[in-house]
């Protein structure tokens, strides 16, 4: 299966290069829920993962909010299986309570993404160095990620290792098309779609031979308002640092983005 790349998907971002990286990520346990149904305490997990946690994944290893990143695809590579949990979370009033969780078991993925420009942060247009974001993503996702990487909920850890998308046999290689009906896509937040508004995006995900194609989040068939919300201020030498100290960190010495 042959993916656009983003400059066929996305015109209005004039790269020189791809920015593209594959991660293959795994782990024991999974727990891909709807936020909207963990308010009642019980959580159960989709059968997949969501856009929204795998650019959860993307921003454990590597995140700037000079750049977005953009979920392409996920492979599913394991069956997919479940189990129940009782667990005694606090409760709201104090105390605790009994709940069912249901978590994936024994998951892994194969994910393959890119990164834009955030254009609602013209303010951060110094820090727009595309060889060395790329290069220092590419470096973190060797490492295994800058943050601890989780499957949904922070208590299914998982681990993070370079791959080649579409490489080795999936589970589902040979399943023509499994759809999944009405699922989260993930939030739309101020400071990426440029509305002072915290959104929620829901879409129609397709299993196709074992891969799903994910929609961009301006191309969702459902959203919905949850709340009013002001994007989140960033100023240099506060709670923001540019790529380039980072950059020398991981080993980036000013080549070219061809060696990279």
């Amino acid at each position: 299966m042959i993916l656009q790349t983003r400059q066929q998907q996305k015109g209005d971002f004039k790269f020189e290069h791809e920015n593209s990286v594959s991660f293959r990520v795994f782990g024991k346990m999974a727990l891909f829920s709807d936020p909207v149904t963990r308010a009642g305490g019980e959580k159960c997990s989709y059968q997949v993962p969501t856009w929204q946690a795998l650019k959860g994944i993307l921003e454990s290893v590597y995140w700037k909010p000079t750049f977005l990143w953009r979920v392409d695809a996920v492979r599913v590579m394991k069956p997919i299986a479940s189990r129940s949990e009782g667990i005694r979370p606090i409760g709201y009033s104090g105390g605790n309570t009994l709940s069912i969780y249901t978590y994936l078991t024994d998951v892994e993925y194969q994910v393959k993404a890119h990164f834009i420009w955030n254009e609602n942060r013209p303010d951060l247009a110094g820090d727009r160095n595309e060889n060395k974001h790329y290069f220092i993503a590419r470096r973190m996702v060797e490492r295994g990620g800058r943050r601890d990487i989780f499957l949904g909920t922070r208590e299914c850890q998982a681990y993070v290792e370079p791959c080649v998308f579409g490489e080795g046999a999936g589970h589902f290689d040979h399943l023509a098309e499994l759809p999944f009906g009405l699922m989260f896509h993930g939030f739309g937040y101020p400071d990426e779609t440029g509305r002072d508004r915290l959104e929620a995006r829901f879409w129609y995900p397709k299993l196709k031979h074992g891969v799903i194609e994910f929609c961009g989040p301006d191309e969702c068939p459902v959203v919905r308002v949850i709340k009013k919300l002001n994007a989140k201020e960033f100023i240099e030498g506060k709670n923001f640092t540019r790529c380039d100290s980072l950059a020398e960190e991981v080993g980036f010495h000013g080549m070219d983005a061809e060696t990279v």
